[in-house]
């Protein structure tokens, strides 16, 4: 038998699945080409907003469940790829990146369901964009999950109106 959520872990799951329904929404009928278009001086489109934001979800669960390690770099890493994180790239299809976000999506969403202690924290990597020394426990990740989610859905929202005057609200 299911459990019903209540409290504090509904209201993560409510608020992840509104935003992530808001971001998949920018989406809505485009083609592959349409989604792939940067319509404003932006290099984002709405298919790389969803691959990034599916990417930066699954990293952060990770971090949840593996801990520091997860979110690691090495000298060796390529941060000019990191940009191809926001990029449809040759061969990639909007509905496979929708496909692999609504999978990320649901193992999220059962962490959210099952994790034992929404305190459980880690420390942070030590990266120029945090603080040293600084942790972050599993609630203020998933926080930190709508805020990035609600952002880019703003993005992609603005980038669709741009390619075909449709737009997820008003």
């Amino acid at each position: 038998m299911e459990q019903t959520l209540t409290g504090e872990r509904a209201d993560l799951l409510e608020t992840l699945r509104m935003h992530r329904a808001l971001l998949r929404g920018t989406a809505r009928d485009l083609t592959d080409e349409q989604a792939a278009t940067r319509s404003t001086v932006s290099e984002l489109t709405v298919g790389g907003l969803i691959k990034h934001v599916a990417l930066m979800e699954s990293q952060w669960v990770d971090f949840i469940e593996q801990g520091t390690s997860a979110m690691e770099s090495s000298p060796d890493d390529d941060w000019a790829e990191f940009g191809n994180t926001f990029r449809m790239l040759e061969g990639e299809t909007l509905q496979v990146l929708l496909d692999r976000y609504d999978e990320i999506a649901r193992r999220t969403d059962e962490v959210v369901a099952t994790l034992p202690d929404l305190d459980l924290s880690h420390p942070l990597p030590e990266a120029p964009w945090f603080p040293p020394g600084a942790r972050r426990s599993a609630r203020r990740v998933f926080m930190g999950l709508i805020a990035e989610i609600a952002q880019h859905a703003g993005h992609a929202d603005i980038i669709r109106e741009a390619i075909d005057g449709q737009k997820s609200m008003g």
